[in-house]
C-alpha cells in the first residue's frame, strides 16, 4: 500500500538515510514515454455501475482465469476485467511505535488484529453486499508472512459482528473471507503484501520479500498457501509481493541474480508456485523505489520500465500478470515526503498535465499491453486511490480526474486502496481513502451514500464498457536469460538430470520452441508461433557435428545440428560461448530447406512478426528466425577472436 498519510509518513522513513548523508538539495526532472501512450478523451456522464447479486456474478464468469496477449480471459476465453478493490488489514495496521493493543499506534487508529477490516462491527455477508454494490468483481486480499505463521487465536471482539470467527487464527480468519468472497462469484488474488504484521511501506522491515525473513521461507510460504486455496478455483491469483523498494542500506534490482533481485526471485517464485497449483495467475510487481532521495544521486520508481528488456518467463505460457501502483503525492522520483529529509522538487503526478501523465504511465507501466512482444502481458494497476470525503486536495481531485481517464482509455484492469474503513464516534470517516466505512453499530458510509466527491470518477471506472466476450488465443515470444544462471522453463526438463552439466543452460516452456540467439551474451527467445507440436520421445542434448547432414552449411565454423525431424527448444553456453543445443523430436515430419541467418556483424531478425519491435537482447547483435521457421542448428567459431559466441542459425520452415 502506498496510499494515505501513511506513505508521508512512510516515505519520510525511507528518506532517514538521506538525513544521516547531507541536508536535501533541490532538483528538476522531468518524466516522458513514447507516443504510444493513450491520450483519455473527454469523459462524458458516468454509469451507474452493473450490480451483480452473488450468484449472478458467480455465473458470469467460470474459473480459473489465464492470459491472451494483454487480456486476462476466464475458463471460457471470455474477457475478465479485474474490477477490484483492496480489502486491507490481514497485512497488519500496526505503525511500528507504540502499543501495539493500543488502536492510536495503529494506521489511521483502525486496528486490524492481522484480519481484513469491518468484521468486529459488520456482518461478513453485509460487507460482501456492499463488495456488489460498488460493481465489484475481484479482491486484492493483502497477507502478511507473519499471518501464516500465527497461532494465536483473535480477540473475540475483533470479530463481534461474526461471532462464527470467535477462536479462529488470523489464518483461519483470513481461510473464511475467502471461502466466503468465492462462494459469492468474486475473484480473489491473494497479495503478500508485507513480512511482519507492521503496516506498510517505509523502512519497516517489510521492504523486500526477504527483509525480516529468508528468501527460503518466503517461497515456502507461498508454496504452502498456494496448497491451501488451490482446490478454490476462484482464488484466482497470487500476487507475489507489494512495492518492493530500498531498505537502510540496499537497493533492490532487476536482473543481477543476487540477493536483491526482484527479477529472479518472482521468476523463482512464480514456477514453484504453478507447479503447485497451475491453475493461479502469477501477479508480479515492479520495483516501487531505489536509491536515495538527494539530488544529485540517482534515485526513482522504475515499475515496470525494466520488463522492456528483461521480462519473465514461466512455465506456463498464459498466467503471467504485471502490476504496478500510481498515487497522486508520489512520482516517478518522487517518494512522496511532503518535507524535510526525503522531499525532493522531482515532479509529482499530481504535477502533470493529462497528457504527460498519460506518457509517463504508459513509459512506467502500460507499454506491455503492446502485442507480440517478449515482454506482452496484461497490467494490473492493483493499488490506487485519493483522498475523498472531507478531502479539499485539489491536486489530488484533478489527479484521479485525469488518472481514472487514462484507465477507461486504455480499457485496463485495476483494484483501488482501500474497500473498508471505520467512521468515529461522528460518524466522520477515520480513513477518507476507504469507499465504504463502517460505524461501531455498523452503520455504513460509502463512496455512493453522497458526499464524496469520487463517485464520479469511480462509476466512470466501473460503469464503461470495454471489451466483453471471446479474446483470440494468441502466440507467444518469451526470453531466456542465461546471463548469470540457469533458466529451465521446462517441465519436462526440470525433472530430469542436469543436461549439460558445468554450463548455464535455458529451456523453453514445453509449447514452445527456440526461435532467436543473442550473441556474446546469454539471452534467447522463444516462441510457439506455428508449433510445431512435440513427440513423446527422447529429446537430445548436441555437443558436436555428429547431427550434420546434407552438407557443410557453414564451411569454417563449429555447427551443432538437432537429429532429423527434431528442433531447437534450449541452449547451453559457458562464458557466453555456445557448448550444446537441446533438441525435441516433432510430432509430425519437418521439412529440411535450410536458410542461414548471419548475425555476426549486426541484429539479423524478422521485419515482421514475433517481438520485432521490442529488445530481448540490448546491446548484442541477434538472429531471430521467422516465425513460420524452426532452429534445426547454429554455428559459431574459436576463430578471429569470436570466442564461440553464435554467429548463424539454420533456420527450417515449419511447413
Amino acid at each position: 500500500m502506498t496510499g494515505t498519510p501513511l506513505l508521508r509518513r512512510a516515505a519520510s522513513a525511507l528518506a532517514v538515510l538521506s538525513a544521516l548523508l547531507l541536508a536535501t538539495t533541490t532538483t528538476t526532472t522531468t518524466t516522458t514515454a513514447g507516443a504510444t501512450a493513450a491520450v483519455p478523451a473527454a469523459a462524458g456522464a458516468p454509469a451507474a455501475p452493473e450490480v451483480l447479486t452473488g450468484p449472478e456474478l458467480a455465473a458470469s464468469w467460470t474459473a480459473p482465469l489465464s492470459t491472451r496477449g494483454r487480456w486476462i480471459v476466464d475458463a471460457a476465453g471470455n474477457r475478465f476485467k479485474l474490477k477490484a478493490g483492496n480489502w486491507a488489514g490481514a497485512q497488519g495496521t500496526w505503525t511500528g511505535s507504540g502499543d501495539i493493543n493500543d488502536p492510536a499506534s495503529h494506521h489511521q487508529g483502525i486496528s486490524a488484529h492481522s484480519m481484513p477490516l469491518g468484521l468486529d462491527r459488520t456482518p461478513m455477508s453485509a460487507i460482501l453486499a456492499d463488495f456488489h454494490g460498488l460493481g465489484l468483481n475481484s479482491i486484492r486480499l493483502p497477507f502478511s508472512n507473519a499471518l501464516v505463521h500465527d497461532t494465536v487465536p483473535v480477540p473475540d471482539a475483533a470479530v463481534a459482528a461474526n461471532p462464527q470467527l470467535k477462536g479462529k487464527t488470523p489464518l483461519q480468519v483470513l481461510d473464511a473471507v475467502v471461502a466466503a468472497l468465492t462462494a459469492d462469484g468474486f475473484a480473489v488474488i491473494l497479495n503478500n503484501h508485507t513480512t511482519t504484521a507492521r503496516f506498510c511501506c517505509g523502512l519497516d522491515g517489510n521492504e523486500r520479500w526477504n527483509s525480516s525473513q529468508s528468501t527460503q521461507q518466503w517461497l515456502d510460504d507461498w508454496v504452502f498457501m498456494a496448497n491451501r486455496y488451490k482446490a478454490d478455483k476462484r482464488v484466482v491469483g497470487a500476487d507475489l509481493r507489494n512495492e518492493v523498494r530500498r531498505d537502510t542500506w540496499d537497493d533492490p534490482n532487476w536482473g543481477w541474480y543476487d540477493d536483491h533481485d526482484a527479477y529472479a526471485a518472482y521468476e523463482e517464485a512464480g514456477n514453484r508456485i504453478l507447479r503447485t497449483a497451475p491453475d493461479l495467475l502469477v501477479v508480479m510487481e515492479g520495483i516501487n523505489w531505489y536509491g536515495i532521495p538527494l539530488a544529485g544521486l540517482p534515485h526513482g520508481r522504475p515499475q515496470l520500465t525494466p520488463v522492456a528488456n528483461l521480462s519473465h518467463t514461466l512455465i506456463t505460457s498464459g498466467k503471467l500478470v504485471y502490476s504496478a501502483h500510481f498515487y497522486a503525492y508520489t512520482g516517478p522520483a518522487n517518494t512522496g515526503a511532503g518535507s524535510g529529509p526525503g522531499s525532493t522538487n522531482d515532479p509529482r503526478y499530481q504535477d502533470f498535465t493529462p497528457q504527460q501523465l498519460a506518457q509517463v504511465v504508459d513509459s512506467e507501466a502500460l507499454f506491455v499491453t503492446r502485442a507480440g512482444q517478449h515482454f506482452t502481458a496484461p497490467v494490473w494497476i492493483s493499488e490506487f486511490g485519493a483522498g475523498g470525503r472531507g478531502s479539499d486536495n485539489a491536486k489530488e481531485k484533478a489527479w484521479l480526474h485525469h488518472f481514472t481517464d487514462i484507465l477507461v482509455a486504455n480499457d485496463t484492469d485495476f483494484a483501488i486502496w482501500p474497500l473498508v474503513g471505520w467512521t468515529d464516534a461522528a460518524g466522520a470517516p477515520m480513513d477518507n481513502w476507504a469507499l465504504l466505512s463502517y460505524g461501531a453499530t455498523g452503520a455504513r458510509q460509502g463512496i455512493e451514500d453522497g458526499g464524496d466527491w469520487r463517485a464520479d470518477d469511480w462509476n466512470k471506472l466501473v460503469g464503461t464498457a470495454g471489451r466483453t466476450g471471446q479474446v483470440p488465443q494468441v502466440s507467444h515470444w518469451n526470453m531466456l536469460d542465461l546471463d548469470h544462471a540457469d533458466y529451465n522453463v521446462s517441465a519436462v526438463m526440470s525433472a530430469k538430470a542436469d543436461w549439460s552439466p558445468g554450463n548455464r543452460k535455458g529451456n523453453c516452456p514445453d509449447t514452445e520452441r527456440l526461435t532467436g540467439l543473442a550473441r556474446s551474451s546469454g539471452r534467447g527467445l522463444c516462441t510457439d508461433a506455428g508449433g510445431p507440436a512435440k513427440a513423446g520421445g527422447t529429446w537430445t542434448t548436441v555437443t558436436d557435428e555428429r547431427f550434420v547432414t546434407g552438407g557443410d552449411w557453414a564451411s569454417g565454423y563449429n555447427k551443432l545440428q538437432c537429429p532429423a525431424n527434431s528442433f531447437a527448444v534450449g541452449y547451453s553456453v559457458r562464458s557466453n560461448a555456445m557448448s550444446a543445443l537441446l533438441c525435441a523430436p516433432a510430432a509430425a515430419t519437418l521439412p529440411v530447406t535450410n536458410r542461414l541467418l548471419w548475425f555476426d556483424k549486426g541484429d539479423s531478425r524478422p521485419a515482421t512478426g514475433g517481438s520485432n519491435a521490442s529488445d530481448w537482447a540490448p546491446g548484442n547483435y541477434k538472429g531471430q528466425c521467422n516465425d513460420t521457421e524452426y532452429i534445426a542448428g547454429v554455428a559459431y567459431t574459436w576463430k578471429w577472436n569470436h570466442g564461440g559466441v553464435p554467429d548463424a542459425l539454420l533456420c527450417r520452415p515449419l511447413s
